[in-house]
């Protein structure tokens, strides 16, 4: 309940700045990528329970000639790595947590698919509410492996704190201004994960 509040206030306090930002970007998105502005894609929250996340669009719809879509890095244009750079893509995602979908901080909630790839100690994830910015945002965000990932979200439910997320609140801000970890080389983001290779 203290860290809903705490989020909640901050969120409040700061409208007067993102209201007017999320109208810009909507603006900008249906001009280059045209309608509708929005990405709404399912992702898993708290225990696994599947919710609509809003992103503004990065790509276009962009097919080739069998009708399929092209690879996310040929239909990312470069307004779109502009979003994702400075993460105002992930602007809408307040309204998620208006909602209560989603927290300001907590491990960043994947895609649906990755649901049954986890082992044991990775789905602990889902243990907590999913945020917008977590702890391993902070420490590399996507130029970090998925094992590297995921223990650092598990290091962050086992080690929670409203001064921890005060300082990975203000790591983001940074890292935002910088752009930094937004992507690794060859990829829009990093490559789907595939499940956690064992030893045999």
């Amino acid at each position: 309940m203290v860290k809903r509040l705490f989020e909640l206030a901050i969120v409040i306090v700061a409208a007067p700045l993102w209201v007017p930002l999320m109208a810009v970007v909507a603006a900008l998105t249906a001009i280059v990528h045209g309608r509708p502005v929005l990405f709404i894609q399912p992702r898993p929250g708290l225990g696994g329970r599947v919710f609509d996340i809003y992103k503004f669009r990065t790509m276009t719809d962009e097919r080739g000639p069998d009708g399929v879509l092209l690879p996310d890095h040929l239909r990312l244009t470069g307004f779109g790595r502009f979003l994702r750079a400075s993460s105002l893509d992930e602007l809408p995602s307040i309204l998620n947590f208006l909602k209560g979908d989603i927290a300001l901080v907590g491990p960043r909630p994947l895609m649906v698919q990755y649901l049954p790839l986890y082992s044991p100690e990775q789905a602990r994830r889902h243990d907590l509410k999913p945020g917008i910015t977590g702890w391993a945002q902070v420490k590399g965000r996507n130029l970090l492996s998925w094992e590297e990932k995921f223990a650092l979200d598990i290091w962050y439910v086992e080690n929670r704190s409203l001064w921890l997320d005060i300082r990975i609140l203000a790591l983001t801000i940074a890292k935002v201004f910088r752009g930094e970890g937004v992507a690794q080389e060859g990829h829009a983001t990093m490559p789907l994960f595939e499940g956690t290779r064992r030893e045999p």
